[in-house]
């Protein structure tokens, strides 16, 4: 099944990306910090599609920021979680 249709494997998925973009940003800070605010290029005379297309990649990008942040701010938080996620698939599942 989906892990967007089964509730569990929807919070795993979550679980996973935050503990995965917390990692990377600790490794590699340049790599999401980059994507925070976005980068504004300017594109010339280029088509707005183009500009479009940027903007929604550059906010796609930001979420992994954001999973990042919250990994680092709620890391206890994120442990305790994660801590349950584990009992939970490998005892009651």
């Amino acid at each position: 099944m989906s892990a967007i249709f089964n509730f569990q494997s929807l919070l795993t998925v979550i679980l996973l990306l935050i503990c995965t973009c917390a990692y990377i940003r600790s490794l590699a800070p340049s790599v999401l910090d980059k994507n925070k605010t976005g980068l504004l290029v300017v594109l010339g005379k280029r088509g707005r599609k183009k500009n479009l297309e940027h903007k929604v990649l550059q906010k796609l990008l930001g979420i992994f920021w954001k999973c990042a942040r919250i990994g680092e701010r709620k890391s206890p938080y994120v442990a305790v979680c994660c801590i349950v996620m584990a009992f939970s698939i490998l005892f009651i599942q």
